[in-house]
């Protein structure tokens, strides 16, 4: 998954005469009460589009919302817990005696639980279970809610390049992840190694990222899924990709980082409204500026 400079399409260029959205396009934006989820959120609302914030602590995610709504954009929240099954269904639930349909998800919630130094699994199993098995599970149940249309129908995943399958030494673990017909059934099988070895101890000797272990392989996980996701959907008119925000100031982070949430979400905003002929579909974003792609 080499990176590829393509044509620089900028974030200032969503004028009017590129806009295909309105005010009845519905995007979900998860893990959405600050950082750059919030920042997206805010970013789409301003564009004028129909804005679901969710967040898994009710109270920070209602206050975001009405801090928005304050400012007279279009956002609604709803409580979402990606790692819990029931929250899932519950909101999923909530989504379809509320809206018509889904036209944008941007999966943005994860969690990490490594300062920008460390390096631990201790969390493992949560990591895993929010980032990629979360991810999953609610992408899942949202699929059937979509306005399938090739115009308007977009998944972003916000992702990283911690993931990238080079970043994975077992030579036969990337091998499986880099083939065209990998499988649902491989990658959960990957993923299960992984914790194997952490439980065992095992895990430094195995082959596995270097940097944020954990999140990393979360991360591998959900690039591989999206790949095998972009082609399942393409027939139903549904584009799939990945973006990486790069170091950002966020709390994951410490507050650290090369870039600000808002400059972040910029990029992830552009990606997101892609006027519909220059909609990919399998595509992994990176960097501060939407020129670096590679295919998933």
């Amino acid at each position: 998954m080499e990176p590829k400079e393509l044509e620089p399409f900028p974030p200032s260029t969503l004028v009017n005469s590129s806009r295909w959205w309105s005010k009845d396009t519905v995007a979900i934006v998860t893990g959405a009460n600050r950082g750059i989820g919030y920042a997206i959120v805010k970013r789409l609302a301003e564009l004028g589009l129909t804005v679901i914030l969710t967040a898994r602590d009710s109270e920070r995610g209602f206050k975001a919302s009405e801090t928005l709504r304050s400012q007279g954009l279009n956002v609604q929240f709803s409580r979402l817990d990606v790692s819990d099954a029931a929250s899932i269904e519950a909101f999923v639930s909530w989504f379809r005696e509320n809206f018509a349909g889904l036209n944008i998800l941007v999966n943005n919630a994860a969690v990490s639980f490594n300062d920008v130094d460390e390096n631990s699994v201790e969390h493992a199993e949560m990591v895993v279970k929010t980032n990629f098995y979360g991810t999953k599970l609610l992408t899942e149940a949202l699929v059937p809610l979509f306005r399938c249309s090739t115009s308007t129908s977009r998944i972003l995943n916000i992702s990283s390049r911690l993931g990238s399958f080079n970043k994975v030494k077992n030579p036969g673990v990337r091998e499986m992840l880099q083939s065209e017909d990998l499988t649902i059934d491989q990658i959960d099988a990957v993923v299960g190694k992984f914790l194997e070895n952490v439980r065992s101890g095992t895990w430094k000797e195995a082959g596995w990222p270097e940097v944020w272990t954990d999140y990393a392989v979360s991360k591998v996980a959900l690039n591989a899924y999206s790949k095998i996701l972009a082609k399942r959907l393409q027939q139903k008119g549904i584009s799939v990709n990945c973006f990486c925000p790069g170091f950002t100031q966020t709390s994951m982070t410490r507050g650290k980082g090369s870039r600000t949430a808002d400059e972040a979400a910029q990029v992830g905003v552009w990606l997101a409204l892609l006027p519909p002929e220059n909609l990919p579909t399998g595509q992994f974003f990176a960097g501060s500026k939407p020129v670096i792609s590679a295919k998933l």
